[in-house]
């Protein structure tokens, strides 16, 4: 069984991967720092302020969550995991995405060879339906797909 979710294109492409779950904003510098700089090949989320990512890996993962927070370094932060190839598969936001966030994931679309689909708007029902683990399969038209965890 599964449920299909619609939002808006904000960087194209389409993913399969494993969803890994934030009901709480991510703090892009906080989550990514430690992983980017130390060369932590699974890119485990380093912000002890997010109790639903903090030392989970987020490397090949699709990020669902509500919106990210923090510093105006934040879309700097995901254009170096891309540059790096340390992206998620994809980011999933069930608000709209903020201008950061939105410059970085761009940047990095136009400016490395990183694939890191970004879609926004999902829908609060989307991040309380979807659960750590549950396969995500993200189509290029912003058509998200989660499987039920069998």
């Amino acid at each position: 069984m599964s449920r299909v979710f619609k939002g808006r294109v904000i960087t194209p492409g389409a993913a399969k991967a494993p969803a890994l779950v934030s009901h709480g904003g991510l703090n892009t510098l906080a989550s990514y720092q430690m992983a980017l700089m130390f060369g932590d090949k699974q890119v485990k989320c380093g912000d002890q302020n997010n109790p639903d990512l903090y030392k989970k890996p987020m490397i090949g993962k699709a990020l669902c969550l509500p919106e990210t927070i923090g510093s105006t370094t934040g879309g700097m932060v995901l254009y170096t995991a891309c540059a790096m190839g340390k992206q998620p598969a994809c980011m999933l936001f069930s608000k709209p995405i903020d201008s950061l966030a939105a410059s970085g994931a761009i940047l990095a679309a136009n400016w490395t060879d990183a694939s890191m689909p970004v879609v926004d708007s999902l829908g609060e029902e989307f991040l309380n339906y979807v659960q750590d683990g549950m396969m995500i399969n993200l189509a290029e038209d912003g058509t998200v797909t989660v499987e039920d965890a069998e």
